[in-house]
């Protein structure tokens, strides 16, 4: 299991920043060969579920999530997110945390706690590694496109 956070400060509203990064079919663009598939109708709130199916051919895994925080900003207040990994395969949580920052930018932080089934605990700092800069990427595309 592997413990990470990320933290952004993008040129963008509170509002802007949280719509791009929790609009779940736009994460299929920003992690490659994943596809997301949202299971539930819109709009989002608490029991939203999705699925990101990542990898090509037979080696692909699905990792459906599930949203239990739904709190968007509003009125200066931080907005904050949980999802519930839900899979066989990946467990843990995220959280997707965004609020007000300087000169009105918004202030984005991301926490995961990422565990994969069968993986030795002693292959977690390479997990750790890798999910930082894969998850770091994702949050960098998400907020860089409108």
């Amino acid at each position: 299991m592997v413990t990470f956070s990320l933290e952004r400060t993008p040129p963008l509203a509170p509002d802007e920043a949280w719509r791009r990064l929790t609009r779940w079919p736009r994460h299929a663009g920003a992690v490659p060969l994943t596809r997301v598939t949202v299971l539930t109708p819109a709009p989002t709130r608490v029991g939203t579920r999705f699925v990101a199916r990542t990898g090509v051919g037979p080696l692909r895994f699905d990792d459906p999530m599930e949203v239990t925080l739904w709190r968007p900003p509003a009125d200066g207040e931080p907005g904050l997110c949980r999802l519930e990994k839900r899979g066989r395969t990946v467990l843990g949580w995220a959280e997707i945390e965004v609020r007000p920052g300087p000169g009105g930018r918004a202030r984005v932080r991301w926490r995961e706690e990422l565990r994969v089934r069968f993986l030795p605990a002693a292959f977690d700092p390479l997990l750790h590694r890798t999910a930082r800069a894969m998850f770091g990427r994702a949050v960098n595309r998400l907020l860089r496109q409108p």
